[in-house]
């Protein structure tokens, strides 16, 4: 497995080997022992996964506030995502960046995404479909969201407004100015 820092070095993916032969190839996804030997000791408690229709369905940017916030383990089991990882942190040197990597079924990146982020994908094929890690439940008292196109954030989806596919609750989502501070970055 090979761990590989983003532009934002607390945002990684994480490479699993694959082992192929005339059959396909065969990968150890997630192994605890192996993940805490890399750093990246969590304790997982829920898995998630995800079916979206159409290309260009877009997810988030959500997040769960303390004291639920979670650490993501995201990988693409069908299609293809771009996948968004915007930093809450105030005081972090890369509070309101974010970093944007393409994940896809046809190879083996996963990407880690820490408490005090926000997170979000968009669909680049039809019938994406997502698993992801979770170390902590969903807390419905504590689920929160940033507007998916705020101009403050500059996110470049390969999507606009005219031929987006959101749900309600993300149409809805709060401007990132109007964010409440929820994390804070210590080194």
């Amino acid at each position: 497995m090979e761990v590989i820092a983003t532009a934002i070095p607390d945002v990684c993916l994480v490479r699993p080997k694959r082992h192929g032969d005339p059959r396909g190839w065969f990968s150890e996804v997630w192994n605890r022992q192996r993940f805490a030997e890399a750093g990246l000791d969590f304790d997982w408690m829920q898995d998630n996964q995800s079916l979206s229709g159409p290309a260009g369905t877009l997810r988030g940017l959500h997040f769960q506030t303390p004291p639920f916030a979670q650490t993501k383990l995201v990988r693409v089991l069908a299609g293809a995502i771009l996948d968004v990882a915007v930093d809450l942190r105030r005081g972090s040197p890369w509070f309101g960046r974010h970093v944007a990597v393409e994940l896809s079924a046809g190879q083996p990146d996963q990407i880690l995404i820490p408490r005090g982020f926000a997170h979000g994908f968009v669909t680049l094929k039809p019938n994406t479909q997502v698993l992801y890690k979770v170390d902590a439940p969903y807390a419905p008292d504590h689920d929160a969201g940033i507007a998916w196109n705020d101009p403050d954030l500059a996110i470049a989806w390969p999507v606009g407004p005219e031929n987006v596919h959101l749900s309600d609750k993300d149409r809805r989502q709060p401007a990132w100015r109007e964010l409440p501070d929820a994390f804070s970055w210590s080194e």
